[in-house]
């Protein structure tokens, strides 16, 4: 049985309206809010949690990672045996868990697996919302081969690949439905180049309009979506036109089309930290002038991409998608987000537009009355003051996910 807790005395942050309500409790009862009021009644057996003027706040949303890469050595993470690939993901989860994001949606590579054995309790992590893999071309995004490797797709049924080589209107059309029925929320593809594959320049573009639209009618008869790996305008225009309905990074993109983006209903997912952590890290990683050359491209355009997002009306959900050992960075991204966006802003992208990303509204991202438990409590009020959610966890002494306590140093 999972204990139930009444949450008294504190702040309750609402991330849609971006305000703090003072004066109302919170009873969770198992995974659930069962009741959010004035003065509650204490039902017995709860345990009482004396906030003691903190804020109580949605636990955050992560849009874009990839929980098997352990490493930044793509090919190791490829080759690693199943059972190691799972373990070290769960290390990867419960490092995001600490940090407060108690949704995680995975953009390549976490099976249906690791999904049930977060549900299941036995491992401690965020709740995932997956893809299976990403589907790239021959020589595309996902292909790690380099140029004078002739060998089929190696490795692609591995739990620690991303991807998946597929070319071909219907062996797209059987990939997606494989996906799907191995329990895929989503579908992923590389429509564009990028930095960490290695035959592909940024402004390549990848898959044909009628392979784009094959997975687009196949997501979308199973009620699904399809989210694409895009830079580039040309790409991200093309995309949109197509069905595809979360555009990822999108670090290149211009005003018309961020506008027709917005008007079609999708969601984009601006990965900044990425970026700026490959800069920092680069050189030591062993990355050459090419690759460098690369990373300038997009990291170049990331502001004004949330300029040009934001002015557009385009929601935007909070990503990072760090590899290996990169992942210390993982809350920067609210330094880089806050030198455009306000924390209002931020925090919505992290809470509100990531639930619906997730297709899960109503259910997390919020504090409301039958959503799930997921909760932090804050020191202070991260509507004033957003880098009280960079601290890696410093400043949230209690993290609950799912109705289940997995931190606790209040004092």
């Amino acid at each position: 049985m999972t204990p139930s807790y009444l949450f008294t005395g504190g702040h309750v942050l609402d991330a849609e309206a971006g305000v703090l309500k003072s004066g109302l409790d919170v009873l969770v009862e198992g995974q659930r809010i069962t009741a959010i009021g004035a003065n509650l009644a204490k039902p017995e057996g709860v345990e009482v949690v004396d906030l003691a003027g903190k804020t109580v706040m949605p636990g955050l949303i992560d849009c874009h990672v990839h929980i098997v890469a352990e490493t930044l050595d793509l090919w190791a993470n490829m080759v690693a045996p199943a059972s190691l690939a799972a373990l070290r993901a769960a290390r990867v989860m419960d490092e995001a868990l600490q940090r407060g994001f108690t949704t995680l949606r995975d953009l390549g590579g976490a099976d249906y697996g690791l999904v049930r054995a977060v549900n299941e309790g036995l491992i401690r992590g965020p709740r995932l919302v997956i893809c299976g893999k990403g589907l790239t071309t021959t020589g595309g995004h996902a292909d790690l081969r380099n140029r004078t490797d002739d060998r089929p797709g190696l490795f692609s049924d591995r739990l620690g690949s991303m991807g998946l080589i597929v070319d071909g209107v219907d062996n797209v059309r059987a990939a997606c439905r494989t996906m799907i029925k191995e329990g895929a929320n989503f579908i992923k593809v590389m429509a564009n180049g990028g930095v960490s594959s290695p035959n592909d320049p940024i402004h390549s573009i990848q898959y044909s309009r009628d392979e784009i639209a094959a997975t687009v009618e196949e997501a979308e008869n199973a009620g699904l979506y399809v989210a694409a790996h895009v830079y580039t305008d040309r790409s991200i225009a093309r995309c949109v036109e197509l069905g595809v309905h979360s555009l990822e990074h999108c670090n290149l993109i211009e005003p018309e089309t961020a506008r027709m983006a917005a008007e079609k209903g999708c969601i984009a997912v601006p990965t900044l930290v990425a970026y700026d952590a490959l800069a920092l890290e680069g050189e030591a990683l062993g990355l050459g002038a090419s690759e460098f050359a690369k990373i300038d491209i997009v990291r170049n355009g990331g502001l004004r991409s949330l300029e040009i997002m934001r002015d557009a009306g385009l929601p935007m959900a909070f990503g990072s998608d760090l590899l290996g050992q990169l992942r210390k960075y993982h809350c920067m991204e609210f330094e880089l987000l806050a030198k455009v966006l306000t924390p209002h802003e931020i925090i919505q992208s992290a809470t509100v537009v990531g639930a619906r990303l997730c297709r899960l509204e109503g259910q997390v991202g919020v504090i409301a009355e039958g959503a799930f438990a997921d909760l932090l409590v804050v020191d202070g009020n991260p509507l004033s003051d957003i880098s009280l959610l960079q601290g890696d966890g410093a400043y949230m002494p209690l993290i609950m996910a799912n109705g289940r306590v997995v931190k606790n140093v209040l004092h």
